[in-house]
């Protein structure tokens, strides 16, 4: 660990700086932890923390590994530790509201969801060839939310999915950009759009429409300001990216988090919630492969 980190820490007011993670865990004093390390390291130190007894905050993916998934909640089933998954745009403003106002009954039978997540610069190749996928590290936060937003789960999944951003994302095995549809096992029909770059910002935006209304929003902006001027009507491009956008959902999700630890409540996003979104993730990149749509 360099000294700038060490540097940056104690700014922040944290006094002790470990390199290695298992010091952490034997350290009877510490009753939770939070993995939010690479994506292959997340079921492993799961594993130890939920065997030390430590309540886990893990990011999401639990793993890009479905076994590995299903033996992290096979441990959980007989440990009394608490675990929540990462999927952060649960506790967004925007988000929350939808969701509520479909449990309110405001949007009425579901009939049709949309969801676009379009990022505003590709990641580099590096990062791609480790991900596990756009489906796997980008889609998987739409897959939550498309069960968070409708109550139901997916009964089949079909993708369509090119390489239009970066050629070299395509040479790395991977795509950049996706339209997903899928039929909820409500009745509703869904769509997920989905692209490595928006040349305009960070594109973040829901619609549900049923039989009693609809519901949607839109971007966040830096201002509602809008300009109308001879020349034309402007306004401001959205929040660059996902710090700005849900810096909010970040902190949030880690007050519910220890909420639940300190008034022994369950959690509000679990290990079944992480384990779906990788089936999905899994089913859609089968789909992909095959061109034919995928019975989950």
């Amino acid at each position: 660990m360099t000294d700038e980190t060490r540097t940056w820490a104690a700014g922040l007011g944290i006094p002790h700086c470990i390199a290695d993670y298992q010091e952490i865990l034997a350290d009877p004093e510490i009753d939770a932890v939070l993995i939010c390390s690479s994506t292959d390291t997340h079921a492993p130190i799961s594993l130890e923390a939920i065997a030390a007894g430590k309540h886990v905050f893990c990011e999401k993916p639990v793993s890009q590994d479905l076994a590995q998934t299903l033996a992290v909640k096979e441990a959980l089933a007989v440990s009394p530790v608490k675990y929540q998954v990462g999927f952060n745009r649960r506790f967004d403003h925007n988000f929350r509201a939808v969701r509520q106002a479909v449990t309110d009954g405001h949007v009425g039978d579901l009939h049709i969801v949309k969801i676009t997540s379009r990022d505003p610069g590709a990641p580099p190749i590096s990062y791609v060839k480790v991900s596990g996928g756009m489906f796997m590290d980008m889609t998987i936060h739409d897959f939550d939310m498309l069960r968070y937003i409708t109550g139901s789960e997916v009964e089949s999944i079909f993708v369509q999915a090119a390489n239009l951003v970066d050629p070299a994302i395509g040479k790395a095995g991977d795509i950049d950009t996706a339209i997903i549809s899928f039929t909820m096992k409500n009745g509703a029909l869904a769509v997920i759009d989905n692209s490595r770059e928006a040349a305009y910002g960070y594109d973040q935006r829901v619609e549900v429409f049923g039989s009693a209304g609809q519901v949607a929003i839109t971007n966040d902006t830096p201002s509602t300001a809008v300009i109308s001027t001879a020349k034309g009507v402007t306004a401001e491009k959205p929040l660059y990216f996902f710090l700005e956008r849900y810096m909010d959902s970040f902190a949030q999700e880690m007050k519910d988090f220890v909420d639940a630890i300190t008034n022994d409540t369950p959690v509000p996003v679990d290990i079944e919630d992480g384990l779906q979104a990788i089936r999905l993730a899994i089913a859609a990149k089968e789909s992909l492969k095959t061109g034919q749509p995928v019975k989950l």
